[in-house]
């Protein structure tokens, strides 16, 4: 069961998509304002979220903003506004896909389902010989095993997993240390090291894929 999070500030509209969602195995949470979701969404791991757009307090697009500063899930932005620029506003903030209201259900439930399966743990990755496998916690190259520790294992799976993106150090820090954590930039250079190290004695090529991005942080070439 997925579960999803509904953010608007119409409790018809909430109550409706909650009946239309039961059914169909989704577990929903209701959020009746901008801070609320966020609230939630800082105590409870979500699949997805459901976010309207026209709310008073904080709109959707402060709301999506403000999601992305922490957290990575699929949000569908959901609104009676159907202009480009708002639909381009929207993605550009960080939203996965768009709908006007009003929608019906089997484009609803098809848009959600596809976008779960694209936003799918991934377990395994493979490049050039290189195989990162996090069932097995093992990184390895043409069969033979690179030792990492965890932190460093994490950081390049998840730089694997999104080629070409750069991530900013603190992101990385937020991401592999967590948001509590004292830990400072200087940690993720000094892990960054130790892997293209490691990598580097097994034979992989990787400095032409794990790559500095000067000032800013670092990304994974494919």
């Amino acid at each position: 069961m997925h579960k999803v999070l509904l953010v608007d500030d119409e409790k018809r509209m909430l109550d409706l998509v909650a009946l239309y969602l039961r059914p169909h195995a989704y577990a929903c949470t209701k959020a009746s304002s901008g801070k609320q979701a966020l609230d939630l969404l800082d105590k409870e791991v979500f699949d997805l979220v459901l976010l309207d757009i026209m709310m008073p307090d904080m709109d959707g697009w402060e709301v999506c903003r403000n999601i992305r500063k922490f957290s990575n899930v699929p949000i569908i932005m959901l609104t009676a506004r159907e202009q480009q620029e708002d639909v381009v506003k929207g993605l550009r903030l960080g939203a996965d896909d768009y709908m006007t209201k009003p929608f019906g259900e089997e484009e609803l439930l098809a848009r959600m389902e596809a976008l779960l399966r694209r936003s799918a743990p991934v377990k395994r990755l493979e490049f050039g010989g290189l195989t990162w496998d996090e069932d097995s916690f093992e990184l390895s190259y043409q069969q033979e095993s690179i030792r990492l520790t965890p932190k460093e294992f994490s950081m390049l799976g998840l730089l694997m997993k999104n080629p070409n993106k750069v991530f900013e150090r603190d992101r990385l820090l937020e991401l592999i240390w967590g948001f509590d954590s004292e830990t400072e930039g200087r940690t993720v250079d000094s892990h960054v090291r130790n892997i293209r190290e490691k990598v580097r004695q097994a034979g992989f090529p990787v400095d032409d894929h794990f790559l500095t991005v000067w000032g800013v942080g670092y990304k994974w070439d494919q």
